[in-house]
């Protein structure tokens, strides 16, 4: 780890700022108030695990046009994409699986039953009110699925005695790229509500470059053509908080999009829907005393077509239900109590062994501070309907020193059970003796915040037993151990009224099971990322920059396959020409890198766009 400590002293002369996100935001008053880490609210400065924050603010400053776009290059993010806008979108959190991170929207869990993939891609950013990133073991909170940590996204709405207030956005671009969104939201003294319709349409790129000398190499097909991708998507939530604190909520996200994309003659065409509805009630017994009651459903339904004709379908659905207690037992004294159910159900004409499975967990966590000293402490039990009992826990202290500096460790395990395209999928593509994969971590971190500065620094290291990777056959199957580590470093600083943010990320995701790879990447991981991010506003006028950086990755166990690294650079630039109003432009990629994420798959090259935004408020 040589690299890493030398890593560790660059850091520091990088030009960066307060964080999108944590561990501080250093142009604001108050720390923002985060619920994803602890199951509890809690500001970014009290959270004792690695978070990043982004705010609509963030989101319209940056101006991305996808999820991807938002979350590349931040702290112990990797993002992997076959193709263009809508294409499929894998994140690898820590150098985990990209099925080792849990993704919740609105506090529902979402992700496909049959690959246990979130559909980032099929998510539209326009529809993000905030995001909470918390890098780490979660399983002892919220179960399986969270060995890398958990990503909850919230999506946009109204606030309490705000009026009637409306929002709009028309965006065009490079190949024939078009997309719009419109809301009104609002509110009365105890209510709130929001209505969005969204959509999006691109003519894209050819997502997958036929292999030179190789038949049907990386995508198995030779389609050069350019893979379109629409998206239509509509939002509705509302709330109602009585004088005596109970509050009752409610949310749905629908989203349905069809992506062209090179696989023929098994697909190159699907129409695919994700849903998302839940609802939460939270009341107070007694005034020392509170109890959230959750319920939700998370449906992603995928059509293949070749050419027109149908091909397969797949229909998942995740039913899910929480019961959670808060017990303050004395002033900076919680304890927490719950319990999770969800119900997993896939429908597919492809013919699984399995179709169903449930799972439930109870959970109990406490948080305490003494002086200086900082306790969190939470442990889990999870009895799934078809691998049996798992535990799992966390501990972690905190201790603040003079001058905002802060020291924290921390431990953890998690788990996470094949998924049923893991196990079961057809074609002699899935293996039904797969064993569950479980994780133990650990964690150094210091931090300082300042008047309008910050820093952190996160070292830490995973392994991870029973790792299920995909062999040179695609053959799932177990690695024996692997071991992941890493170091993750941001600052950020405002100075002479440029805004700068600086993320570094160090890693060695390393298989470590004996066998012939053994001391080999993991694949698709890069061992360091960076990115710098830079603003100014002049009056009405905004200018921006954002560089990305990622070196070489591996595409598969063995490394035969090498993916070089990268930089590309967006320029952007925003001017409020009236009340409320605003033009945005965006040249992202501006110096036409050409570069792959996954072996044989294309990158957009020069792209531009352009929106008009009503901002009321601004």
């Amino acid at each position: 780890m040589k690299r890493t400590f030398l890593a560790a002293a660059l850091i520091a002369a990088l030009p960066a700022t307060r964080a999108i996100a944590a561990p501080a935001d250093a142009g604001q008053s108050l720390d923002p108030v985060i619920v994803t880490a602890t199951r509890t609210a809690i500001t970014v400065d009290d959270a004792l695990s690695s978070v990043t924050v982004i705010t609509r603010d963030d989101i319209e400053r940056l101006q991305p046009v996808s999820l991807v776009d938002l979350l590349t290059g931040l702290p112990g993010v990797t993002l992997t994409q076959a193709g263009g806008m809508g294409e499929q979108t894998s994140l690898f959190l820590r150098g985990t699986n990209s099925s080792h991170t849990l993704l919740l929207v609105d506090g529902v869990r979402v992700g496909t039953v049959s690959a246990g993939l979130p559909a980032f891609e099929q998510i539209p950013v326009e529809q993000i009110e905030r995001i909470e990133i918390v890098r780490g073991p979660r399983s002892s909170l919220y179960g399986a699925d969270a060995i890398g940590g958990v990503i909850q996204i919230f999506t946009r709405h109204g606030h309490a005695g705000e009026g009637l207030v409306p929002s709009l956005s028309v965006t065009s671009g490079s190949r024939h790229t078009m997309g719009g969104q419109f809301g009104l939201s609002g509110g009365s003294r105890h209510a709130w509500y929001n209505l969005s319709l969204g959509g999006e349409y691109t003519h894209g790129i050819n997502a997958c470059r036929m292999g030179a000398g190789t038949v049907f190499a990386g995508c198995f097909a030779n389609e050069p053509d350019s893979d379109g991708y629409r998206n239509y998507n509509a939002l509705a939530n509302a709330g109602y908080r009585w004088d005596g604190g109970t509050e009752l909520a409610a949310t749905y996200l629908r989203s349905r999009n069809f992506v062209y994309f090179d696989g023929a003659p098994y697909g190159n065409q699907a129409l695919n829907q994700q849903q998302v509805a839940g609802t939460r009630l939270s009341f107070r017994p007694l005034s020392f005393w509170q109890v959230t009651l959750g319920a939700g459903q998370n449906l992603d339904k995928a059509t293949t077509y070749n050419d027109g004709t149908y091909v397969r379908y797949s229909d998942s659905r995740r039913n899910q239900a929480s019961w959670q207690n808060d017990l303050t037992l004395a002033d900076n004294q919680l304890l927490t109590l719950g319990t999770d159910y969800q119900l997993e159900h896939l429908s597919s004409d492809t013919g699984y062994l399995a179709s169903r499975r449930q799972d439930t967990g109870v959970f109990v966590q406490y948080q305490g501070t003494f002086g200086r000293n900082e306790l969190q402490a939470s442990a889990r039990h999870d009895h799934n309907g078809q691998f049996g009992n798992h535990g799992t826990g966390a501990l972690a202290w905190g201790y603040r020193l003079d001058h905002g500096l802060r020291l924290s460790a921390s431990v953890g395990s998690a788990f996470h059970a094949p998924t049923f395209n893991d196990l079961y999928y057809p074609y002699g593509s899935g293996n039904p003796d797969l064993k569950p994969e479980t994780s133990r971590s650990a964690e150094l971190g210091v931090a300082q915040q300042g008047e309008g500065w910050n820093w952190a620094l996160n070292a830490y290291q995973t392994r991870i037993s029973q790792l299920i990777t995909l062999d040179a056959n695609y053959y799932p199957r177990n690695l024996s151990r692997a071991r992941i580590r890493g170091l993750e470093g941001q600052l950020g600083l405002t100075l002479a009224g440029w805004r700068w943010q600086g993320y570094l990320t160090l890693q060695q995701p390393r298989n470590d099971d004996g066998g012939p790879n053994d001391g080999h990447w993991l694949p698709r991981r890069p061992e360091r990322t960076a990115r710098i991010d830079v603003d100014r506003r002049f009056g009405r006028f905004g200018i921006g920059a954002t560089f990305n950086a990622a070196g070489a990755r591996y595409d598969d166990l063995a490394n035969a396959h090498r993916l070089g690294g990268y930089a590309t650079t967006d320029l952007r630039a925003s001017v409020a020409f009236a009340s409320h109003w605003e033009l945005e432009g965006r040249l992202a990629n501006a110096f036409d890198r050409r570069y792959e994420t996954i072996y044989y798959f294309n990158q957009p090259g020069r792209s531009w766009y352009l929106t008009l935004r009503y901002r009321p408020g601004s």
